[in-house]
């Protein structure tokens, strides 16, 4: 049955993370079930998981409200960051030097599926 394996996809973007640091977190959470990656990121202390459980909440409500899928049934399939545009700061720092300060944004993908009912 193709109609499982529908994939529903949600993107963050612009979120002030570097992207070096979410993609430790969504190393973690890639592969996983929507419940496990959600425990898991509720008690992980990182700032970004806060963002990223965000979208995962989003591509899930997306599953359910869109394509008529069970949050119970969804795996985590894609969990990937791009980088975003950096801001750039100046710092001002002693005999009227000034510092850079570059502050990294981040685009954070996840595509969640439908596990078919023999896999469970």
């Amino acid at each position: 049955m193709k109609h499982n394996n529908q994939e529903v996809k949600a993107i963050g973007k612009y979120l002030r993370l570097s992207p070096i640091k979410a993609g430790r977190v969504l190393d973690q959470i890639r592969g996983k079930t929507y419940e496990d990656a959600t425990l898991i990121l509720q008690f992980m202390p990182y700032k970004a998981c806060v963002n990223i459980k965000k979208i995962l909440d989003s591509a899930a409500s997306n599953a359910e409200h869109n394509n008529g899928l069970s949050k119970n049934t969804l795996q985590i399939k894609q969990a990937f960051v791009n980088q975003g545009p950096t801001m750039k700061r100046f710092q001002p720092r002693a005999q009227g030097r000034a510092f850079p300060i570059h502050k990294p944004t981040c685009h954070i993908t996840l595509t969640v599926e439908a596990l078919a009912p023999e896999q469970n």
